[in-house]
């Protein structure tokens, strides 16, 4: 008699639900916390006195630390465990967003988005190695998707309390609020089982706990390593502030060597091509993606002329998209396979890149296509944590995850103020157009030719498909299975 499988959601067990709802619950604080300067910025570079580019430049602040972030706490995440290095991550970027309530200056606000950065770096590390190594294997796109859908819930939060708290009490109450998260870091201490996979294989294994930092400090490394760091985070801080003027290019290949000399360190001989080409990838994907993330608000404000009420409808449309989106992606993901749901989706939100900013008379007509345009584009970012963590094994995977995605998301830095000064020549709803539709077909070629997988196989050959898929006849070396 031939066996009935489940429904999927009857795969999943009470405790995996829970799981995934506590680290949801943590990106959606993150969310909330991470866009709130897009809202406001406009606010601030009236109060402040800034030109467009130097606002845009405050968005890019809370990305200068997050290779640093995502690189410690996703080790301590592979030492300690996810739920350690979750609870410390929502605290740095809760203390970090309620600093900026009591900025003073520019210099003064940039420097608590640092703090920010490094706390959801880690977040991103240790809530997607949570999630997904607490769920079933062949539903661990379903398991991101729903997680990273928590970031588009906190950004309609966010626009949401923006329409009440900003007209009333100005900008600065919407940083105070930020502060709130800590108390679900205390419900997390006190909750939450360690993540399955994590628990089995580490803590449950009885061997030495990993230190995935090991490569960095043997042979005499370790003071020319803490140079290179302090010259990396110096020299992006400098880049992206008024006092690199002059210097950028100097300063940006100074921080690219550091941090690539960390990836050729930490992934060693047969895997520093694979990182570096994760790092491209992730750098790309930021690039198309955060020039409408980081300056929508302000295109609806400035070019379209909206009132709060209505920027807040338009973010609510967009987020609500992000949310739909992540979700209809991690049932993609599981049916077509990780890449092949990655490049198609993407495919088709060119489509609505150009017609968004077409519209400019009907804030439904508006809505619709940014609903669509972020479900598609953003959306699909849902299953980018199953897609690059699939390149690791466990004992190093939050670590890995940690550094190579906030490494790349320096794309995020980059974008908005690449953004601004593409709009000093033309209107800003047109520069937006054309970074997302033209970095949206790079992304779409390096994940849909599994271009960081086959680079890495140049040097290593036998590097095996994904980790997170238990192995099956005839599939295990593959590089994407449905699942």
């Amino acid at each position: 008699m031939t066996a009935v499988t489940p429904p999927w959601c009857r795969q999943v067990s009470r405790r995996q639900w829970k799981s995934l709802f506590a680290a949801w619950i943590g990106y959606l604080l993150d969310g909330f916390d991470f866009v709130l300067i897009t809202l406001v910025l406009t606010e601030i570079a009236d109060e402040f006195d800034l030109s467009a580019a130097a606002a845009a430049s405050l968005v890019s602040g809370a990305f200068i630390t997050r290779w640093l972030g995502g690189a410690l706490l996703g080790a301590m995440g592979d030492r300690y465990g996810r739920k350690p290095a979750m609870i410390a991550s929502i605290v740095l970027y809760s203390l970090g967003t309620f600093a900026c309530g009591f900025a003073w200056n520019y210099f003064s606000l940039f420097t608590a988005r640092l703090l920010i950065g490094m706390g959801m770096a880690g977040e991103y590390s240790a809530s997607a190695t949570y999630a997904l190594e607490s769920w079933p294997a062949q539903l661990r796109n379903r398991a991101s998707g729903f997680l990273i859908s928590g970031y588009a819930g906190g950004t309609i939060l966010a626009a949401e309390l923006y329409k009440w708290v900003v007209p009333a009490w100005g900008w600065r109450w919407m940083f105070y609020l930020g502060v709130l998260p800590v108390f679900v870091a205390l419900w997390v201490r006190r909750a939450l089982p360690e993540a399955g996979d994590w628990h089995e294989q580490v803590a449950a294994s009885g061997a030495a706990r990993p230190n995935p930092f090991r490569p960095l400090f043997t042979g005499g490394r370790g003071y020319l390593n803490a140079a290179l760091a302090v010259a990396a985070s110096a020299a992006l801080f400098c880049v992206f502030t008024p006092l690199g003027a002059g210097w950028r290019w100097p300063l940006s290949l100074l921080a690219a060597g550091a941090l690539f000399a960390f990836a050729a360190q930490l992934g060693g001989r047969r895997g520093w091509l694979l990182y570096v080409a994760l790092m491209s990838t992730v750098f790309c994907a930021f690039l198309y993606s955060w020039p409408i993330q980081a300056l929508l608000p302000t295109y609806l404000k400035t070019e379209l002329g909206y009132a709060p009420s209505q920027v807040a409808d338009a973010m609510f449309y967009a987020g609500f998209g992000t949310m739909s989106g992540c979700w209809l992606a991690g049932f993609a993901g599981d049916r077509l396979g990780t890449r092949r749901a990655y490049a198609y989706t993407l495919l088709a939100s060119l489509c609505f890149v150009f017609p968004v900013f077409a519209v400019r008379d009907t804030l439904v007509g508006l809505g619709v296509l940014l609903f669509c345009l972020l479900a598609l584009s953003q959306g699909i970012s849902g299953i980018l944590p199953k897609y690059i963590a699939g390149h690791f094994p466990t004992e190093s995977r939050a670590a890995s995850l940690g550094f190579v995605y906030n490494t790349g998301a320096l794309g995020g830095a980059v974008a908005p103020v690449l953004g601004a000064r593409l709009a000093e020549g033309m209107p800003l709803g047109q520069a937006l157009a054309v970074l997302t539709s033209g970095l949206t077909l790079v992304v779409i070629v390096l994940v849909g030719a599994d271009v960081p997988r086959r680079l890495g196989r140049l040097v290593d050959p036998a590097l095996p498909g994904d980790h997170l898929l238990r192995e099956r006849p005839g599939t295990a070396d593959r590089a994407d299975t449905p699942g």
